[in-house]
């Protein structure tokens, strides 16, 4: 892992700044041989971050760019070893030719995530901080920011080590009253085991609660629109993005796929899936549409029901309403208001029915409050929330075996056998952090990451 590795950190478009970042032992010397300093001075003569004026030059030798630098030395780095940066002009040709150089004097191309894994591997963040630098990099909105921000300033790490390092007293405790029967410590009770187990599942139950909020804020709100072909269904998601993203036709099953696109509805990051309609066909490829409709339905976080308001439900409306009321949240809509109304609110079995008409617009200012209500803003943005599975699915593995050894104690069964499932549970909490997790977990989640981070 000592290595050098270097890589372009800003991406291969023009722009106003661009940014070589290297790492490894020995990397300022070896960074000193395509970067000269205005002062004449070595690179290495650098004071840690401060930026210096120089040149920087490429593998012939020539000036390619007059640049900032600065380096940070081990440990006191973001990848705890030795680091530096040149702070270039954004020009690909320049920074392409600045990075051949440096692959000459010694540094190898970086690969996806390999400055933060280095961080990562060298204690310098926890895995869920890690995580969080690539959430912030993909934020979409403010408080996905701010809860990676949070992340990143170690929030989850917070709540979970004091379960683990109680779970990790209990037992200590027990091993050592085991172990040194001669020695004068306190006796090991059943009902200390018990207080800290329930302490546990407490805990573990608040982070859990913050699992639908926190993947809502970091990835959006899944929404799937459902109804009969020519209810209105592109054209809403049309409305919705303020652009003809879909094809709209009087020729009910123009859309035979799902389409998806990301809107705003004030604070809400919504992730629309307009859908084929639902209805009994033979055309095989509008058959296989409805069919992934119906699996848009069952995956969504709210369902939005639209259906034509001039005309009386039909066997494919009903159809479409089921699947819509089988979602964990349901909306319907009754379109096309600017024609004459059959339908009325009270004809659909649903807690909120909107009137709106996506030809004009009128009513989809509602969808705002109605999201707001179904997705309230009820939990910080603190970095205290749960935002990925993988972070969940090992709370979710501590809370069951947390829940397994409290039982178990119920049932009077030895302190032994019953600490058996408290390592397991912390197990699964060290997986949260990274202190237990395996490698092709890591290898996982840092190939999200891009070059040069």
């Amino acid at each position: 892992m000592s290595d050098l590795i270097a890589a372009i950190a800003t991406g291969h478009a023009r722009s106003g700044i661009g940014i070589l970042r290297m790492t490894g032992s020995g990397c300022i010397q070896a960074a000193g041989a395509v970067f000269s300093l205005r002062s004449g001075k070595p690179l290495s003569s650098l004071s840690d971050r401060v930026l210096a004026l120089g040149t920087l030059h490429d593998v012939q030798g020539r000036p390619i760019d007059h640049c900032m630098a600065f380096v940070s030395r081990a440990p006191h780095s973001y990848t705890g070893e030795d680091t530096a940066e040149f702070q270039c002009h954004g020009s690909p040709a320049a920074l392409a030719a600045g990075l051949e150089a440096l692959f000459a004097a010694g540094f190898r191309a970086a690969r996806p995530g390999e400055f933060t894994r280095r961080a990562f591997l060298n204690g310098k963040l926890d895995l869920t901080q890690a995580e969080a630098v690539i959430d912030l990099i993909d934020a979409e909105t403010a408080d996905a920011a701010a809860n990676a921000a949070g992340q990143l300033a170690g929030s989850i790490r917070a709540r979970m080590e004091p379960i683990y390092d109680a779970y990790t007293d209990v037992c200590a405790h027990f091993h050592a009253v085991l172990d040194y029967p001669d020695e004068e410590l306190p006796p090991f009770t059943v009902s200390e085991i018990e207080r800290t187990l329930r302490a546990g599942l407490d805990d573990l139950d608040a982070l859990l609660a913050s699992c639908r909020r926190g993947r809502t804020v970091r990835s959006g709100i899944r929404a799937a629109i459902l109804g009969s072909p020519n209810a209105g269904k592109s054209s809403l998601l049309n409305a919705l993005a303020g652009f003809d993203r879909v094809i709209v036709t009087d020729i009910p099953g123009t859309t035979r796929d799902t389409v998806e696109q990301t809107v705003r509805l004030g604070r809400h990051l919504v992730r629309l899936t307009d859908t084929a309609g639902i209805r009994e066909t033979e055309d095989l490829i509008e058959r296989q549409g409805v069919a992934r409709s119906v699996a848009a339905a069952e995956q969504c976080d709210v369902a939005l029901f639209v259906v034509d308001a001039s005309r009386a439900l039909t066997e494919a409306d009903r159809r479409a309403m089921d699947a819509a009321l089988a979602a964990p949240e349901a909306v319907a809509l009754l379109n096309k208001q600017d024609l004459p109304a059959v339908l009325t609110p009270g004809d659909l079995p649903f807690s909120r029915v909107l009137q709106i008409c996506c030809k004009t617009g009128d009513g989809l200012g509602q969808l705002e409050a109605v999201f707001d209500t179904l997705f309230p803003d009820d939990l910080p943005c603190d970095g205290s929330l749960l935002t990925n599975e993988r972070q969940a699915d090992a709370v979710r593995r501590a809370r069951a075996a947390s829940e397994a050894a409290l039982t178990s104690l119920g049932q009077g069964m030895t302190p032994d056998a019953v600490l058996l499932d408290v390592e397991q549970a912390m197990q699964a909490l060290g997986e949260v952090t990274g202190r237990t997790v395996r490698e092709e977990i890591t290898d996982r989640i840092f190939a999200r990451f891009c070059v040069g981070k």
